[in-house]
């Protein structure tokens, strides 16, 4: 694992967008603070934005949406939904920066105590962004996690502020891979394999 001197870990990292992300140090990792939102790869090339659900549906190559199809909501807060093909390509974090790998995952959620508790200490607290109760939220990583929802393999969006889905590169077999829930009623932080087509957070970590 990675591990780095707190004056090499930069404070902000911007994406071929311009947006900006706040990074946080938790164990031997460097986490962003927010979800990606970036609609390009590092290489200035395009990620294709599927609306349609029967596209979307349909996708056997990358894509990305906004909840409900609309940013002016979504984009700020919550930002991206990717497919899993999209975070595949391993170019869709900034330069520095990767989709984690499930091991890289199962790192922070032993780090933090194990499953049962660690989804507590990621989310970030109250109801500005998560349904009541938001059980057992202290957001005490400073990892800020949202409940950004996701977009099922039919194309419907579903589960803003009740859940926080976010995408691992590790493939489970040739239709599912693998990635972390945080729901709202719990504190837990489960690893759970989903299918490819399926629209879900990312977040980036330093290399």
């Amino acid at each position: 694992m990675h591990s780095c001197r707190k004056d090499e870990v930069p404070a902000a990292v911007t994406d071929m967008d311009g947006n900006i992300y706040h990074t946080v140090s938790i164990g031997s990792q460097v986490w962003m603070v927010e979800n990606l939102k970036t609609t390009k790869y590092r290489d200035g090339s395009n990620v294709p934005l599927v609306s349609n659900d029967i596209e979307w549906m349909r996708l056997t190559t990358p894509g990305y949406c906004w909840f409900d199809n609309d940013p002016a909501t979504y984009k700020g807060t919550y930002g991206a939904l990717y497919n899993w093909h999209a975070v595949n390509t391993g170019k869709l974090c900034p330069t520095g920066w990767h989709i984690p790998s499930d091991a890289e995952w199962m790192t922070l959620m032993n780090y933090l105590g194990g499953m049962s508790v660690a989804g507590g200490k990621l989310k970030e607290t109250g109801t500005a962004h998560w349904d009541s109760p938001n059980t057992g939220a202290t957001n005490e990583t400073g990892f800020t996690a949202l409940a950004g929802g996701c977009r099922g393999i039919d194309g419907y969006f579903i589960l803003i502020e009740q859940r926080g889905a976010w995408w691992s590169v590790t493939e489970l077999n040739l239709w599912s891979s693998m990635s972390i829930n945080i729901d709202y009623n719990d504190n837990k932080m489960k690893d759970i394999a989903y299918g490819k087509t399926n629209g879900m957070s990312a977040r980036c970590l330093m290399n």
